[in-house]
């Protein structure tokens, strides 16, 4: 077992417990596949759990699918909680730390805390959120959306799927639509444990990132409509050429955060063409931008300088352009008084910590909009995640696990 400080996490049983859980929803070639409130998501969901009654918490399922392990010992109850969690759904090939880390670090904090004999002020939850990474069913990050208040949950319900499915049938099939309204449970804060997902923690050699601020995000789906015509007859001059109008917009992008010297990022994600045929000139493009700044105005500004982009196309290339905005959220600003609690429990541990800004989306972002909340960051090597190549040292994990430990008995011994 690895041990920093004199009190640690059981360290075994988190790792074994993101092991196991990392080989649930194995498809046919082995690849990770647990998208949300698929079979393979129950199955997940299952054991998660499973766990959460072994350590002899309430659980509680909210109509959206939220799980919710809830620690309140006598004396504690009535009060609003400290949550910790994050979720365990996956993108589509993924590793087995994104996400899931943060669920059963979560929880396993809680079982050290009642090992040791500790007595909360207040309630201790740990949430497993549904649908975060959003692959089947838009946005992201639904499920903490919908608890705090950003999105209705019969709205959110109603939503169909990249297969056809809705969600609230899907939810109703594997036996994860529960009775509590989201937002039932009123955090007193929010913690979320979470690997990098960048290269910045591993390239300077810093085993924590304290996470003080969210990147906004603007997602959009942009339609092109033009002519489809033989490839070989048409004269290049005389094509309304949807293909190449995208390809045109894919480049504006790429060059425009390439010559900036902000942190703006901009990424095609999806694409199709119509009729999709090697020697037809496509009448249709359809491709999603994701747009990210940590920094508000500039994120308006990138906003504006795409739709100006459009407009200039649509007359240059003779083509229709269409945009439906998918998702957007505002930068976030993480609780100042968090942030610095992460740092004091990391540099107690001896351990090093850098402020980071996160360029990915996590539930914490919606959280913060209803209670104080910040992250834990720890490194990710390579840089790389959402693929099974993602990794990150056992040793980095449970440092992780045990600054969230320090964290947590903190704030949790707080009566006020």
């Amino acid at each position: 077992m690895i041990v920093l400080g004199n009190h640690s996490i059981n360290s075994d049983r988190l790792i074994g417990r993101i092991r196991e859980l990392g080989r649930i929803g194995r498809d046919d070639t082995s690849r990770l596949v647990r998208l949300a409130a698929s079979d393979s998501e129950k199955q997940g969901r299952d054991r998660f759990v499973s766990w959460l009654k072994d350590a002899d918490l309430d659980v509680v399922v909210d109509r959206i699918g939220n799980i919710f392990g809830i620690w309140a010992p006598e004396g504690a109850k009535g009060k609003e909680p400290l949550l910790l969690g994050s979720h365990i759904d996956t993108v589509i090939d993924a590793g087995i730390y994104d996400g899931c880390y943060g669920v059963l670090s979560g929880l396993e904090v809680i079982e050290t805390l009642k090992s040791e004999g500790f007595i909360p002020a207040r309630p201790i939850a740990v949430a497993a959120f549904t649908n975060e990474e959003g692959v089947r069913y838009a946005p992201d990050m639904m499920g903490s959306l919908v608890y705090a208040g950003g999105l209705g949950t019969d709205e959110a319900l109603a939503t169909i799927g990249t297969d056809g499915t809705v969600l609230g049938d899907e939810l109703k099939r594997i036996g994860y639509a529960g009775s509590e309204e989201p937002g039932f449970l009123k955090p007193h804060a929010y913690i979320e444990l979470h690997i990098e997902q960048g290269p910045v923690l591993e390239r300077e050699n810093t085993p924590v990132g304290a996470v003080e601020n969210l990147q906004g995000i603007s997602w959009q789906k942009v339609t092109i409509e033009g002519d489809a015509n033989h490839a070989g007859t048409t004269p290049i001059s005389m094509r309304r050429d949807a293909g190449y109008a995208a390809a045109r917009v894919i480049a504006f992008l790429r060059d425009r955060a390439k010559a900036s010297n902000t942190p703006t990022v901009a990424t095609v994600g999806r694409m199709s063409f119509e009729p999709n045929a090697i020697n037809v000139i496509p009448s249709r493009a359809a491709f999603t931008i994701d747009l990210r700044d940590p920094d508000e105005d500039r994120l308006k500004a990138e906003e504006l300088a795409l739709a100006t982009f459009l407009d200039a196309i649509a007359q240059e290339e003779n083509v229709r352009v269409s945009v439906e905005r998918l998702a957007r959220f505002e930068p976030v600003k993480f609780d100042a008084g968090i942030v610095e609690l992460i740092e004091k429990a990391a540099k107690d541990r001896g351990l090093a910590s850098k402020r980071m800004t996160s360029g990915a989306g996590h539930d914490a972002q919606m959280i913060a909009r209803i209670a104080p909340a910040a992250m834990i960051f720890v490194p990710s090597i390579g840089g790389i995640s959402h693929n099974p190549k993602e990794f990150t040292n056992d040793v980095d994990l449970v440092a992780g696990a045990n600054i969230l430990l320090d964290a947590v008995r903190e704030i949790a011994s707080r009566t006020d």
